[in-house]
């Protein structure tokens, strides 16, 4: 499909499409899809001969799966695969494209900024800088429930004032769930004064603190390969992380994509503004569906699908087709 072909659909639509970051990657991912569609094995292809590694074997072994750098370049292969099965069933192009985290490289492939090729080294390339960037068992995630954003802010200060290290929001995930992220003795104590307050916390099982200052050195090396990368302005508006905006310049790509490694990740923002343009239906493509149940809950979207699966992705392209008017 043409940038103008997409373009035209899109306006059509009242459908999103999410793409699931770290976390989301499971041993055996989308085995059952590509026993029906050559285009998987074939997605999986074309991004190893890219990247120099075989990810299908990683995708369906297990092994490397949960090393960032192999973790990143995998999972983006599988939402593109997802996403070319979608294309090739028929199903409607997306009004908006967003992903969380790793999942904007997923989206700007998706939008045609982005070779899938290009894309898997960057993100393999992103794996290896963030690993790099924190000494092993040094850095920590945590998910902070049931407190607003300003007291978790505030808790991290507090705790920063005793100036051993830092905590930052890693990213706002809905209300009443902040990721926070930094120095792990910094992480342990906001997560005790969390409960204090009547809050959950929640250890991330993350070998790397995204999305926070101490992610800074690797984002200088990023930029650089970054720049030495050729990306296009997407074909289908792709809500960026770290303003919630849609991207309107490749500059300020770049540039965003760089600051995402240390900033934080808008996506209570990014699924306001879906919903304030008018989108009633998402769909998450990817493994697994953290982002469809967290979608479930906001007030203006009727429907959220997960695609991971024959069933899922036959439920979701048919109730999507019948609800937006494509078929009887």
């Amino acid at each position: 499909m043409s940038a103008k072909q997409f373009e035209q659909a899109t306006l059509a639509t009242k459908t999103a499409f999410l793409f699931p970051g770290q976390g989301s990657q499971k041993v055996g991912m989308l085995a059952e899809l590509a026993e029906q569609f050559s285009s998987v094995q074939a997605t999986f292809t074309e991004a190893s001969e890219a990247v120099g590694f075989n990810l299908w074997h990683i995708a369906q072994s297990g092994e490397g799966l949960n090393q960032t750098e192999f973790t990143q370049p995998v999972l983006l292969t599988a939402s593109i695969a997802l996403w070319r099965v979608w294309l090739e069933l028929g199903g409607v192009v997306p009004k908006y494209l967003a992903g969380h985290s790793l999942g904007e490289y997923s989206a700007l492939v998706a939008a045609g900024a982005l070779s899938l090729g290009d894309a898997v080294k960057l993100v393999n390339l992103r794996g290896k800088l963030m690993q790099d960037a924190v000494p092993q068992g040094q850095g920590a995630m945590s998910a902070i429930l049931g407190l607003d954003d300003a007291k978790v802010l505030e808790l991290c200060e507090q705790v920063n004032l005793q100036g051993r290290g830092s905590v930052e929001a890693a990213n706002y995930n809905a209300k009443g769930q902040v990721v926070i992220a930094g120095d792990k003795t910094q992480v342990e104590a906001v997560m005790e004064l969390a409960k204090e307050n009547g809050g959950k916390a929640i250890a991330l099982p993350v070998s790397v603190p995204s999305h926070c200052s101490l992610m800074k050195p690797a984002a200088q090396l990023f930029a650089e390969a970054l720049e030495q990368t050729a990306i296009e302005l997407p074909h289908i508006p792709v809500i960026q992380n770290v303003n919630a905006e849609v991207a309107t310049d490749v500059a300020q790509l770049r540039q965003a994509l760089t600051a995402q490694l240390y900033e934080s990740v808008q996506w209570t923002k990014t699924m306001q503004l879906i919903q304030d343009q008018g989108v009633q239906f998402v769909a998450e493509c990817g493994p697994g569906n953290v982002l469809a149940n967290m979608a479930k809950r906001l007030p203006n979207i009727e429907k959220a699908f997960p695609l991971d699966s024959k069933t899922r992705l036959e439920d979701a392209l048919n109730a999507i087709l019948v609800a937006e008017g494509k078929i009887a």
